[in-house]
């Protein structure tokens, strides 16, 4: 396992709210980072890089209905693959903080527990894909199904960039159940890697919870 004190991702379901949550700390970050001197990228998945993009397309497009699950999972760890040789790994030899929106995890959730494929193989896939790398810090932004579906909805309405459904966001409240299910045991199975936050609590308050634990390992004022 190869892990960089500098190196952090967010994980959770569709509409959980990471990306926003991303933002907060990024924005925050900049009031301090001049400071300390803090370089931070943000990357997200599946994407980064000019081939990750091009794999992103093919995976999101909703006419590629009939992919295979194996194909799905082949072609998310081809884009992190090449993320993280491509980019990951200089920028943090370099001193870069990274921060990913999305990484291995989301592979094990939701193609190993909401695509029932074996979850022995999903590690040994994910492990071959990164070397190893590994988040010092994952922080999972937990809601469930029927939360994530309603600001859908809500976004709809208002008539959100992001209101039309991709093709992993077409799928059933089931699947998404089965994610879910996934992402609890994985913060079960790794505590001192993974925090669980509520994603129904007031914005504020997630991003207050994720700047107290980031800023005991990052140079942040607090």
């Amino acid at each position: 396992m190869n892990k960089f004190k500098t190196f952090i991702s967010f994980e959770g379901i569709d509409f959980c709210g990471k990306s926003t949550q991303i933002d907060l700390l990024l924005n925050r970050i900049s009031g301090t980072h001049k400071k300390h001197d803090l370089k931070v990228k943000v990357l997200r998945e599946p994407g980064g890089t000019f081939i990750s993009e091009k794999i992103r397309d093919i995976l999101l497009d909703t006419s590629h209905s009939a992919m295979n699950p194996q194909t799905e999972i082949l072609l998310y760890s081809a884009a992190r693959a090449q993320l993280v040789h491509q980019t990951i790994l200089d920028e943090l030899k370099k001193g870069v903080y990274i921060i990913a929106d999305r990484y291995f995890d989301s592979t094990t959730a939701y193609q190993g527990y909401g695509r029932n494929i074996d979850v022995d193989f999903v590690n040994e896939l994910n492990r071959f894909a990164t070397s190893g790398l590994t988040p010092f810090k994952t922080f999972f932004i937990d809601i469930s199904p029927e939360e994530a579906e309603k600001r859908r909805k809500l976004l709809s309405s208002m008539r959100d960039s992001r209101s039309k459904k991709d093709r992993i966001e077409s799928e059933s409240i089931e699947f998404y159940d089965r994610i879910r299910q996934g992402y609890l045991k994985l913060a079960e199975n790794e505590p001192d890697r993974i925090v669980r936050i509520s994603g129904e609590l007031p914005q504020e308050q997630i991003a207050e919870n994720i700047w107290n634990i980031v800023s005991q390992f990052w140079p942040l004022s607090r």
